[in-house]
Parts: C-alpha cells; structure tokens; sequence
C-alpha cells in the first residue's frame, strides 16, 4: 500500500439518507444511536458526528437524489466537476443547482450509483 501524504482535492462531505420526517430521524439517530447532532435545518435537513464523517438526513424538500442513499462529495468547482466526471461516464441526475446553503449536483457513476458534489455558495 502506498501513501501520499497530504490529501487534496474532494473529500466526502457526508453520507445522505433520506427520512419523510427528519425530526424523528433526529430523535433516532441522535437518542437512540447516539449520534451528536452538528447542524438543522428545520424539517429539511440534519447532519450528525459519525466519528469522521458527517452523517445527514434530508427530509423532502431537501430530497436531491430521489430517495437513495449517496455519498456526498465536497469539491471546489461543482460545474469543473460535472464537466469531468461526465466526461469519464458519469451521468448527470441532477443538477448543477443553488440549494439553499450550497451548489449541487446529483450524478450516477459508471455502475448506476448516485452520489452528490457540492461546494460552499460563494
């Protein structure tokens, strides 16, 4: 195994489930699991400390990938991203788009997985 060193570029953001009611998929996964809550958004959102990576909840309003779980991935140039990763096969779902904190964009890779690219409105 090799190691680079220093990490660059995209990192995963967070990992995305959705839940119909995000305020009981609060009381679930913070009382029940444990999970320490970092940030709401109201009914539309929920991210949670999962130990290194952030785990959110999107409620309906916030539902970017129609209901599947995916990973979120942080990137500087969400429509760079698009452009290249289109351009090595994968598919645009949805996107991109000003989400209400974010740019974003819903993709699927080669093999049909969805994922999301986002970066910080500027």
């Amino acid at each position: 195994m090799t190691r680079t060193g220093t990490r660059t570029g995209p990192r995963v953001g967070n990992v995305l489930y959705v839940a119909e009611d995000v305020d009981e998929a609060v009381r679930f996964y913070r009382d029940a699991l444990g999970l320490a809550v970092k940030f709401t958004d109201g009914g539309r959102f929920a991210a949670f400390d999962g130990g290194g990576t952030t785990f959110a909840v999107a409620g309906p309003d916030e539902d970017v990938t129609g209901g599947v779980p995916a990973a979120s991935f942080k990137v500087d140039d969400v429509a760079a991203a698009v452009e290249r990763l289109t351009a090595a096969g994968a598919q645009i779902v949805r996107g991109p788009e000003e989400g209400p904190h974010e740019t974003r964009a819903v993709l699927r890779d080669p093999a049909g997985n969805a994922f999301v690219l986002y970066a910080p409105r500027t």
